[in-house]
């Protein structure tokens, strides 16, 4: 069975789930769960017994990890891990009477070529996040008016390229503007953000369709497209200069499970991402 997990949240969590995560990861090379990543990919039985881990992507060393893994696997029986206990601080949940965005980024070209197989992957890669919307920007959206907070929220912690690793958010004092608009179904935004080297920035227009319906939003679909510049620590490897980055936004239905994911700007910090 697959699971696909930030082991941010896990290696912290003080409840069953994150006592079943540190039982599998202790047994692995990374289990300093205070201070370090314990990033990877993990093979265990149903009882915790670890079976193989690696760090490297590349299918073939996948695929030789599973293989020995598979090697080493015997049926072990074990009981029900009780989940009625869960650790508050690491188990987020959407504002009640808010809104899901699903956040999707993409480069659109500036690459130079590449043979490289795993270089390949990531420049035509589909980043994915969520925006949460508070009860009260949504109430302002469906009267028709976007929220100041809303507004920065979108331009600190969603206008990133995320597209090559985990992206540096924006801080406030590089958000040289942010403004949003709503004209019938119509959404406009224009952001300008920079670093004060300037060494990363974006310059972007946003045009999308809002409907509402009883006081409430039904769909929301929104494009960001501009010019990037720049990278971060874990998003090396961006084209040269200037080049386009494009960011939809679209109403999530609640029917994909990635949907219930806290946005990655709240991670350790909903406070600050949601005040």
């Amino acid at each position: 069975m697959p699971v696909a997990i930030d082991q941010w949240y896990q290696r912290r969590q003080k409840d069953a789930e994150g006592d079943f995560y540190r039982q599998i990861a202790s047994q692995g090379p990374r289990h300093n769960f205070e201070n370090g990543t314990t990033q990877g990919l993990y093979m265990a039985s149903a009882d915790g017994t670890s079976l193989g881990y690696t760090n490297n992507r590349t299918p073939e060393r996948v695929k030789e990890m599973l293989q020995q893994a598979m090697l080493q696997f015997r049926p072990a029986a074990t009981a029900q891990i009780n989940i009625e206990r869960e650790d508050p601080r690491y188990n987020l949940a959407p504002p009640a009477g808010g809104l899901i965005v699903r956040v999707q980024a993409r480069v659109m070209g500036g690459y130079e070529e590449t043979e490289d197989a795993m270089k390949q992957i990531f420049q035509t890669a589909l980043s994915r996040d969520n925006l949460w919307v508070s009860r009260a920007e949504h109430t302002s959206l469906a009267a028709g008016r976007f929220p100041k907070s809303l507004a920065h929220r979108i331009a600190r912690f969603h206008l990133v390229d995320n597209t090559r690793g985990e992206p540096p958010m924006w801080r406030d004092s590089e958000i040289a503007t942010s403004s949003f608009e709503i004209n019938g179904t119509v959404v406009k935004g224009h952001a300008e953000l920079s670093t004060a080297s300037g060494d990363r920035r974006y310059s972007v227009d946003l045009l999308g369709e809002l409907q509402t319906e009883a006081g409430k939003v039904i769909a929301w679909n929104m494009v960001a497209s501009g010019k990037f510049a720049g990278d971060g620590r874990y998003t090396r490897g961006a084209p040269p200069g200037e080049f386009p980055l494009a960011i939809s936004f679209t109403l999530a239905d609640g029917n994909d499970i990635a949907d219930a994911i806290p946005p990655q700007g709240s991670r350790g910090w909903l406070k600050g991402y949601l005040p």
